[in-house]
């Protein structure tokens, strides 16, 4: 097996001053060395992973990775700045740089070998050791873990010897563990007969590369220091060992430390947990074993249940606007397939038996299988019911957020009784959030032993549930219904520059972050509208401008690459072909690649086209009673010609925008086109390729 690292893939005077251009530098290194195969598919794929979460961290470090289909074999590439570059760290800018390139396809072994790097990162020795190096060859043997020649001290665990430590060191099971003399530790607190605090905990990033193994290792080495036995299972991309579950049993509390769901999390249930990022694992260890430990003491427990990090209600330090929009995107992400089966049925229904079939009698008195009419009143009835769970879904799954398990019997009876008073969408919104923080405080309150294991089952969702339905009917149900009976007034009453407006704004959302939060707001405004027996047009109307101008990024990136496709990377001409039936159906996702690669351009360029599609959906007067767009829902469109004109157009206006930017760039010779860090000058073999600093 060839080496990881060689003294080609080092650079100790690493002049980048942003973390894409460094990100770049050492990309080229391994590009020159065989090792990645499509420089700019490569970062493309480096920028996605980035823009999940930052790879910054504590210590002036930067360990921008990714598994990429253009990566040979696993390999490390070293940088040493002098100025810092920053890559979102709390502290401040890394002078430490680590690209870390995994094949998509890579071993357990080679996984393995990653992974012990991330663990070295938080051994101080060498850290400070990489920061002294003087040469590019000494500085790959430290961190390839080679035997030091002459007088060069030897520096912690290396590399290659602490490959084990990657997926368990001591442990029987596999696992990793804090200190062997965890015991000792704990007696200087508690006495020498007492049981030391026992912490299971979990870690996982999106890559289980690098912050997996990070986190571990932090946690460790906090659980060390504290004097209490700590256990953890790193749930890597290499795949995971299972904690022993008599270890599980006899463990006091849990830690969560991830960026992807815990897999069979409902092994930790019925204990006090923390449930975190797992950047919060890597930089502020001891806070949460202090905080898991306060936890014990006041009894407080929780489920099971694996939510996902839009799921959790926020680590501790994140804003109240962030942990919010992770509560409302929880319910949104729940709602969305009730959405989409009960309106696509309701629309078929419609389509094959016209809007009159809404007053069928009912299925189970009336159904003859050889008629039309039977089978259209029954894809009716069957999405009314769906469409009869969005709001309960939605409040219940917001509450899930809040508070997990708990959280879901009062937040679906309250999104029940929202939808029964008519308090629609709005109520939903408040009931969810009631629902969460009552169980929250309830959660919070210091109850006896004894009564604890009844606690998830019983008492919470009775006392809470009381809570939030007298809430509901007495006191802010009957307001929240009028307002939502103004909102929906206000909507029928739109015609005119007013309803151009904001079918515009509505445009420009969608087309914002590409099925991101704002472009989920806009999708949920719309259905919100259709999401009764019998829309308005007015709300028809919002549901098409929202649909047609969600298709125009992908669509219009796919026209550029075929109209001037020397613009573009090969990798991003086959995206574009991909995009053609991705736009056509209805996935605005399918434009984040290009994106991602130069966010300056396209955005801006797919806002314009998505405002203007919306705005010309919404003039022509198009309307769209299914909850979806693509070339599937045209029948089911009033004025489809119309709308399809609108699309082209903002299609049109995106590409040309797209081509008229790049190729402001291709002729920016020598210099820097502002908003394209980057890009690089063209390869020899395409002198055409646009070309930028």
């Amino acid at each position: 097996m060839s080496e990881m690292i060689t003294a080609d893939l080092v650079d100790l005077d690493l002049s980048a001053d942003t973390k894409e251009a460094a990100a770049r530098a050492l990309a080229e290194r391994m590009v020159a060395q065989g090792r990645v195969t499509d420089l700019e598919g490569f970062l493309a794929d480096v920028a996605a992973r980035e823009a999940q979460m930052p790879t910054g961290l504590d210590g002036g470090i930067g360990i921008p990775h990714c598994r990429s289909e253009y990566v040979t074999e696993p390999s490390l590439a070293f940088g040493r700045s002098a100025e810092g570059v920053d890559f979102g760290a709390p502290d401040g800018p890394a002078d430490l740089i680590f690209l870390i390139a995994a094949p998509a396809g890579a071993d357990d072994a080679h996984l393995t070998i990653l992974s012990a790097l991330a663990r070295q990162l938080m051994n101080a020795e060498f850290t400070s050791a990489l920061r002294s190096v003087g040469d590019a060859e000494s500085a790959a043997a430290l961190i390839r873990g080679d035997e030091p020649e002459g007088g060069t001290d030897s520096v912690a665990t290396p590399v290659a010897a602490s490959a084990g430590a990657a997926t368990g060191s001591s442990a029987a099971d596999g696992s990793t563990t804090a200190a062997a003399t965890a015991d000792q530790g704990a007696g200087a607190d508690t006495g020498a007969d007492a049981q030391p605090f026992r912490i299971v905990a979990v870690t996982s990033c999106p890559t289980g590369i690098a912050h997996t193994y990070m986190a571990a290792e932090a946690l460790e080495n906090a659980g060390r220091d504290a004097g209490v036995e700590l256990v953890v299972e790193p749930q890597g991309s290499a795949g995971f060992t299972r904690l022993d579950p008599a270890v599980i049993a006899a463990a006091d509390a849990v830690i969560f430390a991830h960026d992807v769901p815990v897999r069979e999390k409902e092994r930790f249930a019925g204990k006090p947990t923390i449930d975190v990022g797992v950047k919060a694992g890597i930089n502020r260890p001891d806070e949460l074993i202090t905080e898991v430990r306060g936890k014990a003491e006041r009894g407080e427990v929780t489920g099971g249940s694996a939510p996902t990090p839009v799921e959790r209600g926020g680590e501790a330090g994140e804003g109240y606007g962030s942990m919010l929009r992770k509560w409302l995107m929880s319910g949104v992400s729940y709602m969305v397939p009730f959405v989409a089966a009960g309106g696509l049925l309701i629309a078929l229904g419609f389509a094959i038996g016209g809007y009159e079939i809404k007053s069928a009698p009912s299925v189970m008195q009336h159904f003859v299988w050889t008629q039309t009419d039977s089978w259209a009143a029954l894809m009716f009835q069957i999405g009314a019911v769906a469409f009869g769970f969005l709001v309960p879904v939605l409040a219940g799954y917001i509450a899930y957020g809040m508070a997990d398990r708990p959280g879901l019997v009062p937040g679906f009876v309250g999104g029940m009784i929202a939808s029964t008073i008519n308090a629609g969408f709005l109520g939903g919104l408040a009931a969810g959030l009631i629902a969460g923080g009552v169980v929250l405080a309830i959660q919070k309150v210091k109850i006896p032993k004894a009564v604890r294991g009844i606690m998830p089952v019983v008492v919470i969702p009775l006392i809470s549930t009381a809570i939030v339905g007298f809430l509901m009917f007495v006191v802010i149900g009957k307001p929240i219904a009028s307002a939502q009976k103004g909102m929906t007034d206000w909507l029928n009453g739109l015609s005119g520059s007013n309803a151009i407006l904001l079918g515009a704004l509505l445009g420009l959302m969608m087309c914002f972050d590409l099925g991101g939060p704002v472009n989920k707001v806009a999708y949920t405004f719309a259905t919100a509208g259709i999401a009764v027996s019998n829309p308005s047009d007015s709300a028809m109307k919002i549901m098409a401008a929202v649909m047609a101008a969600g298709m125009v990024p992908p669509l219009a990136m796919a026209l550029a690459t075929t109209v001037r496709g020397k613009l573009f990377t090969e990798t991003e001409r086959e995206n574009g072909k991909a995009a053609w039936v991705l736009g056509a159906s209805f996935i605005s996702e399918g434009a984040i690649p290009f994106a991602a690669a130069d966010p300056l351009r396209v955005i801006p360029s797919s806002m314009v086209g998505g405002a203007i599609t919306g705005s010309l959906s919404m003039a022509f007067g198009a309307t769209l009673r299914a909850p979806h767009g693509g070339i599937f829902v045209v029948p089911l469109i009033g004025h489809a010609f119309f709308y399809l004109i609108a699309i082209a157009v903002g299609m049109c206006v995106t590409a040309g925008l797209v081509v008229v930017l790049k190729g402001m760039r291709k002729q920016s010779v020598g210099g820097t086109a502002p908003g394209a860090p980057e890009d690089i000058a063209a390869p020899a073999a395409e002198p055409k390729q646009p070309v930028a600093a």
